[in-house]
């Protein structure tokens, strides 16, 4: 029997073939009738594997979040909670980073998909073990999704033009510099996120050596993981968070990171 003159379809080489497109091209190349131009197939035969355009931005998406390192918040790591966000948020910026286009998919949440699931049951997981109360590892994933998608949309010193002249100090007094953040692109934002990480997890700290009942573990797990009560954030006080009842209807399950 002749092999076939072009690679079988599959699921894999669809995601691969649009992953490859949509980080080309952007979000708004990506149609199945370009897809299939590019698999060198006709379009119809795309829906024995994938029904809507969406469903395959989905799986282009949970690609990229299976590329995520979750060793970090597994029960055997050493790490504690706050080098494990660290670490962790490094690596999540770093997946997106170098697929920029699908970031706005991939902020919208996990919805189903089984990688983004399985990092969002990871965070939640190693924050209760950690002594976080439900609710609050609940927000945690969800700041910290915030924060990662937010500094993978766009890079802010890309957003400066490298035109001395577009910066008159006689309008912009503090913006002599400007023009030469563009060339130092790289350096700039790798910064800012740091900053940004670290001040964050600094202030979580605080909470946790607030409200948890061993505080005198630094940025560590509560021995035998120790949930801190809800009582310490329904009806009561965290630092920094709020004291509304409602806090206990989301705290039987994580939010989409």
């Amino acid at each position: 029997m002749a092999r076939p003159r072009k690679p079988l379809l599959s699921r894999d080489r669809i995601v691969e073939t649009a992953g490859a497109l949509v980080d080309a091209e952007g979000l708004a190349a990506l149609s199945t009738r370009r897809l299939a131009a590019e698999l060198g197939v006709s379009g119809p035969s795309l829906y024995n594997h994938f029904r809507t355009k969406d469903e395959i931005l989905d799986a282009v998406a949970d690609a990229v979040s299976a590329k995520i390192d979750l060793s970090m918040f597994a029960e055997t790591d050493g790490r504690d909670w706050r080098t494990a966000l660290h670490d962790w948020a490094v690596s999540y910026r770093a997946a997106l980073a170098d697929h920029p286009h699908i970031v706005p998919v991939l902020a919208q949440g996990p919805g189903r998909r089984p990688a983004g699931l399985r990092v969002a049951d990871a965070v939640f997981g190693a924050m209760v073990r950690a002594g976080w109360p439900p609710a609050q590892a609940t927000s945690i994933g969800a700041l910290m999704r915030y924060f990662v998608t937010g500094s993978a949309l766009g890079s802010f010193a890309r957003g400066f033009v490298d035109d001395e002249t577009a910066y008159d100090p006689a309008d912009y007094p503090h913006l002599g510099q400007a023009h030469l953040l563009a060339e130092h692109r790289q350096k700039v934002d790798e910064r800012a996120f740091e900053t940004g990480l670290r001040a964050l997890l600094d202030g979580l700290l605080i909470q946790y050596e607030s409200s948890a009942p061993d505080s005198s573990v630094p940025g560590g797990s509560v021995p035998g993981g120790v949930s801190v009560s809800e009582g310490s954030v329904s009806g009561g006080s965290v630092p920094g968070g709020s004291t509304s009842d409602s806090s206990a209807l989301d705290s039987s399950a994580p939010a989409e990171r």
